[in-house]
């Protein structure tokens, strides 16, 4: 595997972890020349499930889809990049077993995974998250997910 510091081919395995269920592993790896670390993935093609979008279109999964939407609503939140990486790992994996039967998911389950996971770990994120997954269409729609959010804490702002 080559460095995406250095470009050097060396490297070696410091962890190993399987991921969806069996159907892929994580490897943390060490380049030996100049000591970056960085992470690798090993998957089976065939292993590919599809995504029913909202207007009934089926399109394959995509882990970098979802990447892009939560590094997005997490951008310049206090949330470190491995936190960031153990969403997105959870979210495939639960995405990989609720699709197992069918090889099929809705949309909208991966969306409210995500909307579920964000809510825990940053609400800020969380909001910026349902104003574009549940296309909010005026300030009321943003308020009322603004308020039904705020009810899940009871502790008060100084």
């Amino acid at each position: 595997m080559r460095c995406p510091h250095c470009g050097s081919i060396d490297d070696k395995v410091v962890e190993s972890r399987t991921l969806a269920n069996g159907e892929a592993i994580r490897r943390r790896r060490e380049c030996e020349r100049c000591g970056y670390r960085f992470t690798s993935y090993e998957r089976t093609e065939d292993s590919q499930f599809m995504v029913i979008k909202k207007d009934g279109r089926r399109e394959p999964f995509d882990r970098n889809k979802i990447e892009r939407g939560i590094v997005r609503a997490l951008e310049k939140r206090p949330v470190s990049s491995m936190q960031i990486e153990s969403l997105i790992n959870d979210i495939e994996d639960e995405t990989a077993i609720l699709s197992k039967g069918s090889r099929e998911i809705d949309g909208k389950v991966i969306g409210d995974l995500i909307l579920e996971r964000l809510s825990v770990l940053d609400k800020v994120a969380y909001i910026r998250f349902a104003s574009v997954y549940r296309h909010f269409e005026n300030l009321d729609e943003f308020i009322r997910e603004i308020n039904i959010l705020g009810g899940e804490q009871t502790a008060e702002a100084p």
